[in-house]
Order: structure tokens, then sequence, then C-alpha cells
């Protein structure tokens, strides 16, 4: 009779969270440092009003469709950062997202200086695997390459951040460093960045997120934005397709083959 009456009460508590959004809310977000909704592309809808563009933005960039331009302005190329998000009270900082229940990485912000930049050479980062990591060989720009290499969302010569898996996804060649036309990849806005800091000792603002689609683990594609803080030398808001050029690629799980 006990047993009866427990197995009574546990249907009507489940039936209670799955009719409450706010209580499942609740218990999604004490179980894990990220909603599990937001996680896999579902939107909960206890934000703030700035967590709101932003997540529009992210969910119109989950199904932009390439059309041969990889490298697009959002927002008329203006970042959206507010005013708290450009003080320099806490000085340089990094903050990288916990990996989402995919193993996936998420965005990753910083107030960039000379302080953060590396002093000693980058190491090999070929222990990490990240999601979706369907490597091969390719011809690129009439060369011997790789399909993907370990992308990082905020780039090493930056931070001196390199093995760590929180900030390295699985980027196509094209979109990490395509040095035959850079300004169609990440390495033209890390060098960009890179080189103001080091001539003025100034800061920049920046945060990379990756745009994943769904339950898929290589992401569609990054949304890079960055603002320098004593001047605005360094202002831009862009989005960079994760798309190779003669390569079809499945984003659900990596793998990939030439298209016709």
């Amino acid at each position: 009779m006990k047993k009866n009456k427990f197995i009574v009460l546990l249907i009507i508590g489940l039936v209670i969270i799955l009719v409450q959004p706010k209580i499942l809310n609740f218990v999604v977000s004490a179980t894990t440092s990220q909603s599990i909704l937001s996680q896999l592309g579902i939107e909960s809808n206890t934000t703030t009003s700035k967590s709101i563009s932003n997540k529009d933005k992210i969910n119109e960039l989950k199904n932009l469709k390439f059309d041969g331009e990889q490298v697009i302005k959002i927002n008329n190329d203006e970042p959206n950062f507010s005013k708290s998000e450009l003080a320099l009270e806490k000085g340089t900082w990094e903050k990288y997202s916990s990996l989402d229940l995919l193993n996936r990485v998420g965005v990753a912000n910083a107030m960039l200086g000379v302080d953060l930049m590396p002093t000693e050479e980058r190491e090999s980062i070929s222990d990490v695997k990240p999601t979706g990591w369907k490597n091969k060989k390719i011809k690129f720009n009439g060369k011997d390459d790789y399909l993907y290499n370990r992308s990082h969302l905020i780039g090493f010569q930056l931070t001196g951040q390199n093995a760590n898996p929180k900030n390295l996804f699985t980027g196509t060649r094209a979109l990490n460093a395509n040095f035959d036309n850079e300004k169609d990849s990440m390495v033209y806005y890390e060098n960009l960045i890179s080189k103001y800091i080091k001539e003025t000792g100034n800061h920049v603002r920046y945060q990379v997120t990756p745009v994943f689609k769904g339950v898929e683990l290589v992401a569609r594609g990054i949304w890079m934005q960055a603002q320098s803080i004593e001047d605005n030398s360094v202002s831009f808001s862009v989005y960079i397709f994760n798309v190779q050029p003669n390569y079809k690629i499945n984003y659900l799980d990596g793998s990939s083959k030439v298209s016709k």
C-alpha cells in the first residue's frame, strides 16, 4: 500500500514539474551550470532584455544559409556590449563557458590587454578532441592541408590559452586561418586586435560565440565581437561561417564529403 502511495506521489510530482515552466526551469538550473534547454537550443523565458537580444540574434544566425560569403557583418558591424561590460574596473580578465551536456564549448569573454598575452612559445594541443572531430586530409589553396583545425575561441596570441578544452572547437581551415585570404577567417581579426594592443597598450573587450544548431556537434559558425576601450580604433561584429570550399559538412557528427 505504501509503495502504491509513493508511486502516485512521484507521478503527481513529475506532472507538476512538467506543466509548471517556472518549477521546471528551477530544477534545470539547479542541476546544471547552464540551462539544459538553452544547451540543446531550446530557449528559456527567464532572461534579461540584453540576453534576449543576444539569444534572438543567435537563433537567427543558426538558420543563416551560406551563399558564398564566408564573413558577414552583424548589427551593422557594431558590437553589442553594454556600458558595464566595457568597464575597466576589474582590469584584464578572461572567462570561458563550461562544456555543455554534449561536451560543446560555449561563449568566451575577455577584457584583453598586454599583460594577458603569452610570454612562452605555444605547445601542442593534439590531445584535445573537440566535438565533431572527424578530420581528414584535403587540398586547400592548392596545398595539402587538413579539413579541420582545433580552433581557439580566443586566440593563443591574445591570452596564452592553448590546450584548454573550453576554448577549442572544431573549425574548418577556411574559418580558422585562410592565409591566402585572411579577411575571410578568424586570424585576420585576431591579428587586428593583437597588433592594436601591442602598439597602444590599450584594452579590448572581446567576445566569441560558437553557434550550434540543435544537438549538432560542429558549430555552424562563430560570432566575433570586439570593442577597444580607450578609443574606437577596434570595433567589429562579424559572423564567420564554419564551411570549407568544395566540402559538405555533416554538422551533426563532423563527417564530411567532397561537394559536387
